[in-house]
């Protein structure tokens, strides 16, 4: 298996039931947030009514749901008492602690042209996923990609964008890469894509058929299956634009975890369970069309054959 160089430390630490939870402040940071803005409002509980339980603001209550600013321990434990989450006093404060005391792993890619707004906030939730599954409809998916690859993508994607800004957009791809599949998490991750992402010629035959040889290497590891949805299927109604659906570790007790979606036009990012739903239903309705992974095998073989 070909991976990339380690880029930094890896952005993990072990919770005491032997899971592997990301470290990322920006995803922490969210997830706190979130959970404090369902926890208050499951509980029918206003903000003015959570504000006098820790003896502040509205405001304050409204930083801490959008992320803004963290509530100190005593501020955080109140709330979570007051909204009947006694048992997650514990964890949230570990998680609240680790925040402060790590950074984001993308921190040295981080300027305008190499790493967008938006992505900071994907690839800490992701880096938080302990599963990630994935649609993709005529790309091979970034986690997967050579580095020929992902210039060739990014080149056709930005084709005005200057040489060093987009190998700095692959070196980040890169280090992506071996954060998410090559630092020892071993997330469990199930990707689905078209056919046609194996008969595309991104970047030309030699770099097609690069990539092709590493999807199959890539297949060998325990906690990855891609598959391939073949031409003959068709594409399913309601399932043609790529997505991304992200769940996290048990102990975050996140239900259905986050449904992303990307296009040229902005990225959405779905958390609600009915939201996620559809989403979901959609992936399993591939799964129950794409081709077993040693077929899938098989015809990534033959589309390597056709481009050698």
């Amino acid at each position: 298996m070909m991976l990339v160089a380690v880029y930094g430390h890896t952005p993990y630490a072990t919770t005491w039931e032997g899971q592997r939870v990301s470290t990322s402040p920006t995803a922490l940071k969210r997830w706190i947030a979130g959970e404090l803005t369902r926890l208050r409002e499951r509980n029918g509980i206003t903000r003015a009514e959570a504000a006098k339980a820790i003896h502040g603001s509205i405001q304050n209550i409204g930083h801490f749901e959008v992320g803004r600013r963290m509530p100190q321990p005593l501020e955080l434990e109140t709330l979570l008492r007051f909204y009947g989450a006694p048992d997650r006093v514990d964890f949230f404060l570990s998680l609240r602690d680790r925040s402060r005391k790590s950074t984001d792993w993308w921190i040295r890619f981080d300027s305008e042209d190499a790493l967008p707004e938006y992505l900071k906030l994907f690839l800490g939730v992701e880096t938080m996923a302990d599963k990630i599954e994935s649609w993709d409809t005529h790309l091979v998916p970034g986690l997967f990609q050579t580095r020929a690859y992902a210039d060739a993508i990014i080149r056709g994607g930005a084709p005005k964008l200057r040489k060093k800004d987009r190998e700095r957009r692959v070196e980040l791809r890169m280090a992506r890469q071996q954060e998410v599949l090559g630092s020892g998490r071993a997330p469990a991750v199930h990707a689905i894509i078209s056919e046609a992402s194996l008969r595309y010629l991104n970047g030309g035959r030699e770099v097609q058929t690069e990539q092709l040889a590493s999807l199959l290497e890539w297949n060998e590891q325990p906690n990855i299956e891609i598959r391939v949805l073949p031409f003959e299927e068709g594409l399913l109604a309601g399932v043609d634009g790529a997505f991304m659906l992200l769940t996290y570790p048990p102990e975050f007790d996140h239900e259905l975890g986050t449904a992303y979606v990307e296009n040229r036009i902005e990225v959405l990012y779905y958390e609600q369970p009915s939201a996620v739903a559809p989403f979901r239903a959609a992936f399993d309705e591939l799964k129950v069309k794409a081709l077993k992974s040693s077929d899938s095998n098989d015809l990534i073989k033959r589309a390597l054959e056709e481009h050698a």
